[in-house]
């Protein structure tokens, strides 16, 4: 059964760093939460670490550049780790091909363009890739559709039936299926990805609740807490199928955002989740979650 809180500081405590995602939790894709800031600037200033963990398609310059144009203060946080970042090294180690088809929107560029030291020492150790248009392409790389504001899965199923009828593998940037972008909800690349599995097509995943994103989370958390052998980490986030799921998957604990994705779901006052109808929904779900909280706050 899933403890609800009312604050972070609550529980904070008891971990050394928290891993925390974006959309849903920090922003709504337009403003940050200043409820949730606070509770991060908060956590910073009693000696905790916070990690950005997002299924972002960007690296993570790309990130913090979007935070700042969001106005996100720097200082709720200490590091970025992206489902770009982690898909970049399989990018850039050839899962997808040498030659490779892009499908996502233009400001998805700096998934190519954007590369940070540690990539670059990769890069010079693996062959060039090179993108391409669709039919030289040996594979796909996926960052969302082309037009998020109005495509749908389905727009793709004819050309996912001639790249798999090529044997094209399709690395997917970003695991998410849906967000919320203000009162929008959006398909992200990982609904293309799903469906370009459901017709047969190979699809890689990088972010959450994937392996790669996790292990560089740790990368970061070592980087800037080298003392710290055994950290103890909180996953927080709004995805039952990312966030929380991939905390199952790394036996960490984890608070869920109930005002999220999945919001509307636990009473009519989001504020306050309740537990009667929270307890089987996430039965239901076949998830487990340590802690749940209305808001980040």
């Amino acid at each position: 059964m899933s403890q609800i809180i009312q604050y972070l500081s609550n529980i904070s405590a008891q971990y050394d760093a928290v891993f925390c995602d974006l959309w849903g939790c920090l922003h709504n894709g337009h403003t940050p939460f200043p409820a949730a800031v606070s509770a991060l600037q908060t956590y910073r200033r009693a000696g905790g670490t916070v990690i950005l963990v997002t299924n972002s398609p960007r690296p993570s310059a790309s990130v913090k550049a979007q935070l700042d144009g969001m106005h996100v203060p720097q200082d709720c946080y200490d590091a970025i780790a992206s489902s770009g970042d982690a898909a970049q090294f399989g990018f850039y180690g050839g899962a997808a091909g040498q030659k490779v088809y892009h499908i996502g929107p233009p400001h998805d560029v700096g998934f190519f363009t954007s590369v940070s030291a540690e990539l670059n020492v990769f890069m010079a150790q693996n062959p060039t890739i090179e993108r391409v248009d669709f039919d030289a392409a040996q594979g796909i790389v996926c960052t969302g559709p082309f037009n998020d504001a109005v495509d749908t899965p389905e727009d793709y199923r004819d050309q996912f039936a001639k790249a798999i009828s090529r044997n094209m593998p399709m690395l997917c940037a970003n695991p998410d299926i849906i967000v919320d972008r203000g009162d929008q909800r959006i398909y992200c690349a990982g609904a293309l990805a799903a469906l370009y599995s459901q017709m047969g097509g190979l699809s890689l995943y990088y972010g959450k609740p994937h392996a790669p994103i996790y292990d560089l989370a740790r990368r970061r958390l070592s980087q800037l807490q080298p003392d710290l052998k055994s950290p103890r980490a909180l996953a927080i986030g709004d995805g039952i199928d990312t966030d929380i799921l991939g905390a199952m998957y790394q036996g960490i604990d984890s608070l869920f955002i109930t005002s999220g994705i999945a919001a509307g779901n636990f009473g009519a006052n989001t504020q306050n989740p309740e537990a009667a109808l929270l307890t089987p929904w996430l039965a239901a779900q076949d998830r487990t979650t340590t802690f749940s909280i209305g808001f980040l706050r």
